[in-house]
């Protein structure tokens, strides 16, 4: 299980490739990559800014990424989540899980996902191309997603 959180750009296949290379009795690999979308609800966006209150970020992520590996047979995981200023287009997060099938690597993924879009301690702002700025709160559908793990 591997947690990251830095400004720098990642590179997907070789993150999956690291990840797994070690064990090949995986079977499935699932892969999700957010990316920053150039329109949002309040107009096109000129930029993101992510921040996290280092330390205890990477505690809280590890932690739902431990809770995953509880509830699915997860050989392997890595989440990776990026900070600062990001434009349209740029890589913001990756999830990678890897399992012997591949329903615990969709399901573990999705998990891991609802959490990070709901509940982790990061704070988005939204700049957009005319110079007004907001926060960002997690979406009702987000966290109704997100909900459907509480049984």
């Amino acid at each position: 299980m591997t947690v990251r959180v830095s400004e720098a750009d990642f590179d997907i296949a070789a993150e999956c490739r690291r990840l797994v290379e070690a064990d090949r009795d995986v079977g499935a690999v699932v892969t999700f990559t957010g990316t920053v979308r150039e329109t949002t609800a309040r107009g096109k966006l000129r930029a993101m800014t992510l921040e996290h209150y280092p330390g205890m970020t990477e505690r809280e992520l590890e932690r739902v990424e431990a809770e995953a590996a509880k509830r699915w047979p997860v050989q392997a995981s890595l989440i990776v989540h990026r900070i600062g200023e990001l434009k349209p287009g740029d890589n913001i997060v990756l999830v990678v899980v890897a399992s012997a099938h591949r329903h615990a690597a969709f399901e573990a993924a999705s998990f891991i996902m609802d959490y990070l879009k709901t509940d982790a301690p990061f704070w988005k702002k939204e700049t957009l191309v005319d110079g007004s700025g907001a926060w960002v709160d997690a979406r009702e559908s987000d966290t109704q997603a997100r909900d459907r793990w509480r049984t």
